[in-house]
């Protein structure tokens, strides 16, 4: 359940965004608030409707049914002042190759009339030795990271990035992370689209998590993990072959071991939950020597927001 803002604290406001394409339904429907100087995260597969969703806040895309307002305006009608107050990184940034990392900054410094300074911003961005260098020869985590700087030239108060780190590697990720964690300090309102589950639980005060064009659940991400009742979960791989009535059977006896709330079977995986770990994993051991079950690759780890999105959808969030 969506936790209670305060109306005074609010800057962005989503209210039963619908938007179509034929008869092909990208976003039904979804509803949300954030409040001012969070990171609000939509987290979801591919597919999802995050960045239609994203678009429809921005003003890039008009949604067929409902309204969103940013800071107070609505994105249909006070378009030109949502401009003045956000800042976007688009999911896929085209930029001018040919062009140096600083003209192209002071190009889009030009097309407002409040900015901030050139030099502070690419040393936020750790892009201050690539200023003079052109944009052909950055690498993938700094030509981000000058997309994150054009999205912020005239100090928006909402940021909204969409899929900031997709393609990255893992350090280039863990800057990126780095970077929206400042601008969170500086009392930026950040909207972070992505479908990595651990990015979202480091960076989200909360997450709207989406699935088929709707919201199936928005909360922190602590709370979202309680949702399952289990701190904790078992996983381990059953032998190739096993039918579906088989699989379906075990998974019944399963939910039935000391402190497990629930059994999910993932195609040749199986998942316990439980808040007793422990009595848990001693109480299958004891079974499985009983029932001469296999148990291969067995291992026990927290709960994650992607067990929270399997026990809700039956897919993982890593589906195409």
């Amino acid at each position: 359940m969506e936790i209670q803002l305060d109306d005074s604290r609010v800057v962005i406001e989503a209210d039963g965004l619908v938007k179509r394409y034929g008869s092909f339904t990208a976003v039904n429907g979804v509803s949300f608030r954030v409040r001012e100087g969070e990171v609000f995260g939509l987290l979801g597969p591919n597919g999802a409707g995050k960045t239609t969703t994203m678009e429809m806040m921005e003003g890039l895309r008009k949604p067929d049914q409902g309204r969103a307002t940013v800071a107070g305006y609505d994105t249909r009608t006070e378009l030109h002042r949502v401009k003045e107050v956000i800042g976007v990184q688009l999911q896929s940034t085209s930029l001018f190759d040919l062009l140096k990392v600083k003209e192209i900054v002071r190009m889009y410094a030009s097309f407002y009339e409040k900015t901030v300074p050139l030099e502070p911003l690419l040393e936020d961005m750790i892009l201050t030795e690539k200023a003079d260098g052109r944009i052909k020869h950055l690498s993938g985590g700094q030509k981000q990271r000058l997309a994150i700087a054009l999205a912020l030239v005239n100090d928006p108060k909402v940021v909204f990035l969409d899929e900031p780190t997709t393609g990255l590697d893992p350090q280039a990720r863990r800057t990126l992370w780095d970077i929206v964690l400042k601008l969170k300090a500086r009392g930026k309102t950040v909207v972070l689209s992505t479908h990595y589950m651990d990015e979202a639980h480091v960076l989200c005060d909360r997450i709207c998590l989406m699935d088929q064009g709707k919201v199936i659940a928005l909360d922190t991400p602590r709370e979202l993990v309680r949702s399952l009742h289990s701190d904790s979960a078992i996983e381990f791989r059953l032998p190739e072959g096993e039918t579906e009535e088989k699989k379906r059977e075990l998974a019944a006896e399963l939910a039935g071991l000391e402190g497990v709330k629930k059994a999910d079977i993932r195609k040749e995986a199986v998942v316990l939950y439980t808040d007793r770990l422990q009595d848990s994993l001693t109480d299958l051991i004891r079974r499985s020597g009983e029932a001469g079950w296999e148990l291969q690759d067995l291992q026990t780890r927290t709960a994650t927001l992607e067990d929270v999105f399997i026990h809700m959808t039956g897919r993982s969030l890593r589906e195409e």
